[in-house]
C-alpha cells in the first residue's frame, strides 16, 4: 500500500501481478502510523532520520516501508505473507517445478552433501525452493540458517537460525551477516545456509565451503544463469577480492546452481548448471533445462 494526494491505495500481488482494490482507501496518515508502527514491533526504528527498514514479524511475515521525503508521494508499506505451511518438495514437483530427472538430480545432491546456490529474479520463490530441499536433509543433521531478515521456515527438526541486526539508532549493535557467520562456524553445524548473498559475506561463505563444510547452500539475485558469474564477481569485489580469487574459490565451493523463474503455479526451473574456469575467469555450464 501506499499514500498519494488522493488518499492511500492498496494492492495485491496475485498469480504474480498487482491488482487494487478498489473499495480500500485510507488516509495518508494512517499510512504512516501503520508503517512505524509495524516496523516498531519488529523491532526497528523508523523516523525521518531512518526513513526505511526491513523486518520480521511473527513466523515469517514481512515488512518494508519507506517514509517521505524518500517516499516522494506518502509512506509506503509493503507486506509479504508467507503460506500458513511452507510448501514440501513433493508439492513444489506436483506444481511443476521441474522435470523428474531435475528432481532427482537435486535429491542427490542433498543426499550427498553437494552445495548448492538457487539463483533467480526478486518473488520468483528462491526461499521456498530453498527450504523444501532443505527439509530433505538427513534428520541428524544440524542446519545453520543465517540471513538478513529471517524467512526461512524449514520443517526439519534440527535447525539454528540466525537473524542479522541494524545498528540502534546511536550506531551501536549491529551484528553483521559476515559476522553470523563466523558464529555459525563455531556451531557445530552440518550445514551452512545463508539465505541471500548479497554482500562482502561471500568471502567467509566461499572460505567455509571450502574447508570442509559440504552440503551448504545460498541463494543469489540474477536474471539469467549466465548472469551468476558476474554477480558473484561484483559481491566478491565488496569483499576485496579480484576476479580471478573469486573464480578459482567459486568453482570449487559451489557445485551446483539452480534458476529459478515464477510459473503460473508457483516456482518454476529455468535450468540447472555449474560453474567452471575460462582460464581465469567464472563461467556457467548450462547442464539441463
Amino acid at each position: 500500500m501506499h499514500a498519494s494526494r488522493g488518499g492511500a491505495r492498496l494492492w495485491l500481488d496475485r498469480t504474480g501481478h498487482l491488482q487494487p482494490v478498489p473499495e480500500w482507501r485510507a488516509e495518508p496518515e494512517a499510512v504512516l502510523r501503520l508503517a512505524t508502527g509495524l516496523i516498531a514491533a519488529g523491532g526497528r526504528h523508523l523516523d525521518e532520520l531512518h526513513p526505511c527498514a526491513d523486518v520480521r514479524l511473527g513466523d515469517g511475515i514481512r515488512v518494508h516501508a519507506v517514509l517521505p521525503p524518500v517516499a516522494v508521494g506518502g509512506a509506503a508499506v509493503s507486506i509479504r505473507l508467507p503460506r500458513i505451511n511452507p510448501p514440501s518438495f513433493a508439492e513444489l514437483l506436483s506444481g511443476g517445478l521441474c522435470s523428474p530427472r531435475v528432481a532427482e538430480i537435486l535429491q542427490e545432491a542433498i543426499a550427498h552433501r553437494r552445495n548448492v546456490l538457487i539463483t533467480g529474479g526478486t518473488g520468483c520463490g528462491k526461499t521456498t525452493v530453498l527450504g523444501a530441499l532443505l527439509d530433505l536433509a538427513a534428520a541428524d543433521e544440524r542446519i545453520v540458517t543465517i540471513e538478513d531478515v529471517a524467512e526461512l521456515r524449514l520443517r526439519h527438526l534440527h535447525t539454528v537460525g540466525l537473524e542479522s541486526r541494524q545498528a540502534s539508532a546511536e550506531g551501536v549493535g549491529e551484528v553483521s551477516l559476515d559476522r553470523l557467520l563466523r558464529e555459525a562456524l563455531r556451531m557445530r553445524p552440518d550445514r551452512i545456509v545463508l539465505g541471500e548473498c548479497r554482500g562482502a559475506e561471500i568471502s567467509t561463505l566461499l572460505a567455509a565451503l571450502n574447508t570442509g563444510h559440504d552440503g551448504g547452500a545460498g541463494t543469489l539475485h540474477a536474471s539469467r544463469l549466465e548472469e551468476v558469474p558476474a554477480r558473484l564477481e561484483a559481491l566478491g569485489a565488496l569483499a576485496g577480492m579480484s576476479p580471478e580469487a573469486l573464480a578459482r574459490q567459486a568453482v570449487t565451493a559451489l557445485h551446483l546452481v539452480v534458476h529459478l523463474s515464477r510459473g503460473p503455479r508457483g516456482p518454476s526451473m529455468r535450468a540447472v548448471g555449474e560453474l567452471d574456469l575460462d582460464g581465469d575467469r567464472l563461467l556457467t555450464v548450462r547442464k539441463l533445462r
